[in-house]
């Protein structure tokens, strides 16, 4: 199928064919023709799946020759909505139709010159979209496109009682609602049955799982050698730009200090960095300014750039589909990439839960001089060995008709168990 076939209009499809788009992905073929049908979806959609052309082009064909604000798309986080934004605004070329921009961390006032000008489609974060209501800067009751883009993600971040506060300013009748998620805990079903009506359900993916470009490995590493393995490897040649990811924003300022000391170009985004830092430090990592952008998972979902030739886990993830969520910034639009995640003793269970969530074991590289187990070096070369752990009795039984992975070489002595469970005690 092409976009040619979709039944959008001419406009539409020759902005998209420019931008490079030529087959459309599983979730723009499933979501496309039944919005464009006028009814209300549910997508299941995990990040880099194509889920922005799959709700904002239908939303575009619906709204040609209207004017006042008819679309409204809510994003947890401002790289997000600027992301959407973005992308809505190369789709809506040569169409008449706007595409404004709010989010927080801005002064509301400054949001006011677009807003006033007329804009059909309003891409925002809940919070500074409230904001604008309590102010009475925009109105939403003629709004016929209700647009949720990751709601878990949204619910995780607390904005429930926004998007309750945004759904009672929005008409109820003649509304078309489209709601995606990468994850359909209870909250977000609870969400989306309160929101949607009759809706057609479409799915990226059956399960959660990683783009099949990515080549993903796990470095058993003492904590006090985590930014010496960090730096070695970025000084490899394979390396052209690097996404790395901390689990505080703590840890990342001390990275990205660490890094830059080294002399290797880097930015760093977290929470604590304001909307001027957050929008240049992305900038200059999407111009290829810098080698480096150490970001906390603030940067998960937030991230679109191409080339990203590494992802590397500083810290194993806590929550295991954030791990889908890290890995999903490489390996983008059928490309390639490489998922690095270290791992000291105290992350052996935080790997375990990420496998029990993919269904299969990751590889193992030991690098001499970072890792307990890797083998002396015999010419002076580095001998990188990749081993399979040896599965516990617990998940053992946890795992019971899962698909193994393919990249065991050998299985762990007791004694070398007995080593790696002992990785980072005395730290």
């Amino acid at each position: 199928m092409r976009f040619t076939e979709l039944d959008l209009a001419p406009e539409l499809v020759r902005n998209v064919t420019e931008l490079g788009y030529e087959t459309p992905t599983p979730i723009q073929q499933q979501a496309i023709p039944a919005a464009l049908e006028g009814k209300d979806v549910l997508g299941r959609a995990p990040t880099g799946t194509g889920k922005t052309a799959a709700f904002m082009l239908p939303t575009l064909h619906r709204l040609r020759g209207k004017e006042g604000l008819r679309c409204l798309v809510l994003c947890p986080t401002r790289e997000l909505a600027i992301q959407v934004a973005e992308n809505a605004r190369g789709y809506a070329r040569n169409t008449e139709l706007f595409v404004g921009l709010v989010y927080g961390g801005t002064r509301v006032d400054a949001d006011l010159r677009d807003l006033r000008a007329g804009v059909e489609v309003l891409v925002g974060t809940p919070g500074r979209v409230n904001d604008h209501l309590e102010r009475n800067n925009i109105d939403l009751s003629n709004v016929e496109v209700l647009i949720l883009d990751e709601a878990d993600r949204m619910l995780d971040m607390g904005f429930k009682p926004q998007i309750d506060q945004i759904l009672r300013r929005c008409k109820r009748t003649g509304r078309q609602t489209l709601f995606f998620s990468a994850t359909m805990p209870n909250s977000v079903k609870s969400l989306a049955y309160e929101m949607l009506r009759d809706p057609v359900t479409v799915e990226a993916a059956p399960r959660v799982t990683t783009a099949e470009g990515v080549d993903q490995f796990v470095y058993p590493v003492e904590p006090s050698k985590k930014t010496d393995l960090l730096l070695h490897l970025l000084k490899g040649k394979e390396f052209s730009s690097a996404l790395v990811f901390s689990r505080t924003k703590f840890g990342a300022d001390r990275i990205a200090g660490q890094l830059t000391r080294a002399g290797l170009k880097v930015e760093v985004m977290h929470s604590d960095r304001n909307m001027t830092q957050r929008v240049r430090a992305l900038e200059a990592f999407r111009a290829g300014e810098v080698q480096v952008l150490v970001a906390t998972d603030v940067a998960q979902r937030g991230i679109d750039v191409e080339g990203i030739s590494h992802v590397i886990n500083y810290d194993a993830p806590k929550d295991p589909e954030g791990y889908v969520h890290r890995v999903g910034r490489t390996a983008r639009a059928g490309e390639t990439g490489v998922a690095i995640t270290f791992m000291s003793g105290g992350e052996i269970g935080d790997v375990a839960a990420v496998e029990h969530l993919l269904g299969y074991r990751i590889a193992r590289v030991n690098v001499p001089g970072y890792s307990v187990f890797a083998e002396e070096s015999t010419d002076g070369e580095p001998q990188v060995t990749t081993v399979t752990m040896p599965v516990s009795k617990k998940e053992e039984r946890a795992s019971r008709g899962r698909r193994m992975g393919k990249h065991a070489a050998k299985e762990l002595s007791p004694e070398e168990l007995q080593k790696l469970l002992g990785v980072g005690t005395a730290a």
